[in-house]
């Protein structure tokens, strides 16, 4: 999987036929830090005994392929101490890797829990060759569950690969985590962040467009731009397109930064053409911002009106037409930041989604 231009995957287990207790996770990236939070859940480990290991790490092709096999490695030697593995896993590489692991957890006649993330899943499956898509789906069915990350994954999933175990479990959010970043939005109503990797799919030259358009209204809109992929190419445009004083490239912003970014901004804007359910919306909701996003994936099933601005992919006019109104609109902006704290606070809490969790080891 690639999110916020990082490779990750992970992976966990535990150990009584009918009764859980110990689970282990095999993580990286944002994966190794979600399997951390799970570890500090102390509700959830007074059920499980978890552990967390890491089965793969960024670096050159030497360092992946050899950290590749120590993981493995070691993944064989956990055979007497687990009796469920949840596997994280991701497109193309990731999911051949992890089949591996799903096989030998198969012969050893453990349960094992296949977690699929990546918006582009169904991009990649339709891009391989019919051997290759035989092997996935051979994959996912062999899985005792497939967890995907929202409902419309779940359908889709269940169509395309004529699935019969898969369960939602939706990104669970850290809201104390991410409080620093809550603030009326009153006080930024003009800013904005765009938050994940530039390039198209995520609508970032869309959004150059829109602020073009909206800055002859409201002149001084600002938006910045946080994430990785064209960094060179969307500043050379703003550059070009005389947008400096609108729009700031910030490039990959790590957790600091990010949460600086959040409590400089009324909104957070992801106009992209594809995608699941996007971690940059649910902390955005987290922090109290209104939200701007396209009618695409899982984003529908959590903004409405009542919390955001849906448009359509590409209509760069209602995106500059949204970006206005949450620039003038103070009630509305106020009104939405409220609603989306409850909102994350009772369905997308960390809490909340660790319970889900716990159901979902019990019955696997």
């Amino acid at each position: 999987m690639i999110s916020n231009g990082r490779k990750e995957e992970n992976l966990s287990c535990w150990t009584e036929p009918n009764e859980i207790d110990t689970i282990v996770q095999y993580c990286l990236g944002i994966y190794y830090e979600k399997g951390k939070e799970i570890e500090k859940d102390k509700k959830l480990n007074e059920q499980f005994d978890i552990d967390i290991y890491e089965s793969f790490i960024d670096g050159n092709k030497v360092v992946r392929f050899f950290f590749s096999i120590y993981a493995f490695v070691k993944f064989c030697l956990t055979k007497k101490n687990y009796d469920l593995y949840h596997v994280h896993v991701a497109s193309r590489g990731s999911t051949f890797r992890k089949g591996h692991y799903v096989d030998v957890i198969k012969r050893w006649n453990k349960k094992v829990i296949l977690h699929v993330h990546g918006a582009q899943y169904l991009v990649f499956y339709d891009e391989i060759t019919k051997k290759k898509q035989k092997r996935v789906v051979e994959i996912l069915k062999k899985s005792d569950m497939v967890i995907a990350l929202s409902q419309d994954w779940k359908d889709k999933f269940d169509e395309r690969f004529g699935l019969m175990n898969c369960c939602v479990l939706e990104n669970g959010i850290d809201m104390e985590r991410l409080a620093p970043a809550v603030c009326e939005p009153v006080l930024h109503q003009n800013a904005f962040v765009t938050l994940g990797r530039l390039g198209q799919r995520k609508g970032t030259y869309d959004l150059v467009d829109a602020i073009d358009i909206a800055r002859k209204t409201v002149p001084e809109v600002k938006c910045y731009f946080a994430g990785d992929g064209d960094v060179d190419k969307v500043k050379e445009l703003v550059k070009t397109r005389d947008l400096e004083k609108n729009i700031e490239v910030v490039g990959w912003a790590d957790f600091d930064k990010k949460l600086e970014l959040l409590s400089s901004v009324s909104t957070v804007v992801l106009p992209s053409y594809n995608e699941g359910l996007p971690m940059s919306i649910l902390e955005g909701m987290a922090c109290g911002k209104a939200i701007i996003s396209t009618t695409v994936g899982a984003i529908p099933e959590v903004i409405n009106k009542d919390n955001g601005i849906l448009i359509q992919p590409g209509d760069i006019k209602a995106l500059a037409n949204a970006l206005v109104e949450c620039s003038t609109n103070t009630s509305m902006i106020a009104q939405m930041s409220q609603n989306n704290i409850k909102k994350i606070d009772s369905s997308f809490s960390m809490k909340t989604m660790h319970k889900k969790l716990a159901r979902y080891y019990e019955t696997a």
